[in-house]
């Protein structure tokens, strides 16, 4: 910390009115691990990723796991308890793991967040102590959220299970809870003590989870990197089959970007009114609210890509055989490309549109818009038309309604 512009005591004892400007500069520092079988005795990843600042004490740790997870991995919990029991030496389970309900319901219902803030109180877990947070990325979000206001913020390394988590969710610094109406209303900025990638959980997903996390892949490929766009293209039809190495390529390249972003200035703590990754979710996280949550994450981002990358074919920075391109690729996927809640109104508007407002007071100041300006490329625009939204909602609906009546 540096003090600017200091008085001398003299300059103070004549006039004590003034300021005093500080400028505070904390490193954050955290890795993202890859691998397969993060629960196998034999592999230390989890024991070392604890004890990664060499401190040389046995790790307590509160386990808070994903309920869907656990019915889909047989003996999930009997497993983490036997690797905490092989590492012994290293880390200690403080209490049985906490089991929660995953998906929507992890981000509205504040009885998680109270469960986990009163275990922390409970099993007396200090700042160093951790929080080992395991699913996908809404348990993440609430117990990443309950981790960083119990004193203050305790350590939080997040294990995480979903292709959305793995390629995206998990690897920022945010925290988020659904309230008030709006996606991730309530939340804090604390980056994680560790991200652990575990390949071999994938292999459980429902098929819309599966499917939905590479909506993600898709956002960042299509304003990033033209080449994970053609990888997703070509592998389409692999991906919707489950090929687990081609969606490990996908995962681990996403991620990759994801980080490269947040390392290159990418405004990790969103101090500005960009927000580049977050390409097709102004439309996506409104229809996720309109449906009553009915539509996933992932494919209410996809539907928000869709119309977005309609929007810029009309505006001229994608041609229509770029557009078809990527809406047939989202398709072949598994992904949709229209969902009726789109032609919902609010009296006489769309009321997708409240998405942009609230896009708007999420971030602060100026409406600020990512859009594909080419493939793998893009561009900010800070306002969008009302009438070429309506028309390309239109466009989308007859599109879909030819695609079912054809098949």
């Amino acid at each position: 910390m540096t003090q600017r512009n200091r008085p001398s005591p003299s300059e103070t004892a004549a006039d004590p009115c003034g300021a005093v400007h500080l400028s505070i500069n904390v490193p954050f520092e955290y890795p993202v691990h890859f691998t397969r079988g993060v629960l196998d005795g034999d592999n230390t990843l989890l024991a070392d990723t604890l004890d990664r600042l060499g401190e040389g004490k046995i790790h307590r740790v509160l386990a808070v796991v994903d309920a869907g997870l656990v019915g889909a991995q047989d003996g999930l919990i009997r497993r983490l308890k036997e690797y905490a029991h092989t590492h012994r030496g290293r880390m200690e389970l403080v209490s049985e793991p906490m089991v929660v309900p995953g998906g929507p319901a992890a981000k509205t219902d504040w009885q998680g967040v109270r469960d986990i803030m009163t275990a922390v109180g409970d099993t007396h877990l200090d700042r160093q102590s951790t929080v080992l947070a395991i699913g996908g990325g809404s348990v993440l979000d609430m117990a990443g959220f309950a981790a960083s206001v119990v004193h203050r913020g305790v350590r939080l390394v997040r294990v995480c299970s979903t292709v959305l988590a793995q390629a995206d969710a998990g690897i920022g610094v945010k925290n988020g809870m659904d309230e008030h109406g709006q996606k991730n209303f309530v939340g804090t900025f604390a980056p994680p003590f560790a991200v652990i990638n575990d390949f071999d959980l994938l292999d459980s997903l429902p098929r819309i989870h599966w499917q939905g996390g590479l909506a993600e892949a898709f956002k960042v490929a299509i304003i990033k990197d033209a080449d994970l766009l053609n990888l997703l293209c070509e592998k389409a039809g692999d991906l919707r089959a489950r090929d687990r190495d081609v969606m490990a390529r996908v995962v681990r390249r996403t991620a990759e970007i994801h980080i490269s972003h947040l390392l290159s200035g990418g405004d990790p703590f969103e101090f500005g009114s960009a927000r580049p990754l977050d390409f097709g979710h102004w439309a996506g996280h409104r229809l996720e609210i309109l449906s009553g949550h009915e539509i996933g994450h992932g494919q209410a981002v996809a539907v928000g890509i869709a119309l977005d990358v309609c929007y810029a074919t009309e505006k001229g920075m994608l041609t229509p055989g770029e557009r078809d391109l990527i809406l047939d690729a989202l398709e072949a996927t598994g992904l949709p490309t229209f969902d009726a809640h789109l032609t919902d109104r609010a009296g006489q508007t769309l009321a997708v549109l409240e998405g942009l407002d609230h896009f708007r007071e999420h971030l602060g100041g100026q409406l600020t818009i990512t859009l594909p300006d080419g493939l793998g490329r893009r561009v900010e625009v800070h306002s969008m038309d009302a009438e070429c939204i309506a028309d390309c909602i239109a466009w989308l609906e007859e599109r879909h309604l030819c695609c079912r009546d054809s098949s």
